[in-house]
């Protein structure tokens, strides 16, 4: 018998983070935790699918949950791969993309882990089977503002834990000079921006930043939809360009290969979900370009992420954030060593988020 969505649970997790420097600023207050939230499905036969949703924006994901999808999911077949676009077609008057878009996406993670375990296999599997059991991880640092003690000390200090890849989130070369000093020439180094700079800004900026070889700049420009700024600044400078975090349309995918020449692209799964994050990795590695898909988080989309790496036709590494937490969720099962990681070959997304981390840090 077909099993059906009997629940659907949102858990809001608070995770302490220690960058050893003073905590970064995001949305206006400091960053001194990972926000993360977590979503339980349950079935009608009992089975448990775990999902992972954008968490810096909890409150509007948790009210998408209550006000309009748990209603439409529940009750429905966890087994139809259309229960989740028919669920995004049927609210498209409310919105397309932001909390809504960022809550199915955890649905969408969470129904995948469930087929997998009814099927007995690894989402990979269920992805078409996976192209590698193992997959390389760059240590994501937080922001320093450019103060060169900190970039150069937390630049050794991942390359001391095994890291052999590096992203910083920083906007002058010096910040990127900095850290390169460290690394020497060899070490990919990549630079995330967060849309620092308008259209006019970013050629002066990315190519002072060119003598360090970044091995991508992400996101340089603001708007990110600026497809044929990129294009430009990606031809002035030589510099490879990323971009694809703030994005939730396939279309918008398709345009940042065709027009806006990026050589990396980046959809984020907490906001896109598995379905749709395979099927641009599929389309945009076909037309030339890698993705690489973004992966700032711990839980369960740190596990969907994998099996996403593992499926695709073109090697990327895992981005992993780097600090120390109060804990780190799946330590025991799915542990991060000398920044590689094994993808898991359990059914479902292959492991569960611990209880007893649930309830030391639910909100």
């Amino acid at each position: 018998m077909d099993e059906t969505i009997s629940a659907i649970d949102t858990i809001a997790l608070r995770i302490p983070l220690d960058i050893w420097a003073p905590a970064p600023m995001s949305q206006g207050v400091p960053r001194t935790h990972v926000e993360s939230l977590y979503v339980r499905v349950t079935t009608s036969g009992g089975v448990v699918g775990w999902g992972e949703s954008f968490g810096t924006a909890r409150p509007m994901v948790v009210a998408a949950f209550d006000n309009w999808i748990r209603r439409l999911a529940v009750g429905q077949s966890a087994s139809d791969e259309e229960l989740v676009p028919r669920i995004e077609r049927m609210l498209l008057s409310l919105s397309r993309s932001g909390p809504l878009a960022h809550a199915l996406a955890g649905l969408d993670i969470a129904l995948w882990d469930i087929r997998g375990k009814l099927a007995g296999v690894p989402v990979s599997t269920l992805l078409g089977g996976a192209k590698r059991t193992h997959v390389e991880s760059y240590a994501s640092l937080l922001q320093y503002y450019g103060n060169p003690e900190h970039l150069k000390r937390n630049t050794a200090r991942a390359l001391e834990r095994g890291y052999r890849q590096i992203k910083l989130h920083e906007r002058t070369p010096e910040a990127v000079a900095a850290a390169r000093e460290v690394t020497g020439p060899d070490i990919p180094l990549m630079v995330d921006t967060n849309c620092a700079w308008t259209s006019a800004e970013a050629e002066a900026a990315v190519a002072a930043m060119a003598p360090y070889k970044p091995f991508w700049v992400e996101e340089p420009i603001y708007p990110p939809e600026d497809f044929e700024a990129l294009a430009k600044l990606r031809t002035t400078t030589g510099v490879p360009m990323g971009i694809g975090e703030n994005a939730t349309s396939l279309r918008d995918f398709r345009r940042m290969v065709t027009i806006g020449r990026a050589d990396y692209v980046q959809p984020s799964i907490v906001k896109l979900g598995i379905t749709a994050t395979a099927k641009v990795a599929a389309e945009i590695e076909q037309a030339g370009s890698t993705c690489v898909p973004n992966a700032f988080y711990l839980g369960p989309a740190f596990l969907a992420v994998l099996h996403c790496i593992a499926a695709k036709d073109k090697d990327s590494p895992l981005e992993r954030m780097f600090a120390d937490f109060g804990a780190t969720p799946f330590s025991k099962t799915v542990p991060v060593i000398n920044g590689g990681v094994e993808v898991p070959q359990g059914p479902g997304l292959g492991a569960d988020p611990e209880d007893d981390l649930i309830a030391q840090f639910r909100v």
